[in-house]
């Protein structure tokens, strides 16, 4: 097997594995792991929805720096 056919090979099978993992929904909740993290997040700051409004960013960047 040459070079070529090797890295075409292994990276049709890393894209479909990226694919299948992290940009299809779960068919569990229908979340993506993304979102599936936000929501976590959220829930373990006491983000909810009787509670006073809140930036995006803070929690994005809640999501990044603990579970990205």
């Amino acid at each position: 097997m040459n070079i070529e056919d090797e890295m075409r090979t292994s990276y049709l099978d890393y894209a479909m594995s990226v694919i299948v993992s992290r940009a299809l929904p779960d068919v569990r909740d229908g979340l993506k792991p993304v979102h599936r993290r936000i929501l976590f997040s959220m829930n373990e700051n006491g983000y909810d929805f009787n509670k006073p409004y809140r930036k995006s960013a803070r929690v994005v960047g809640d999501v990044i720096g603990k579970y990205h």
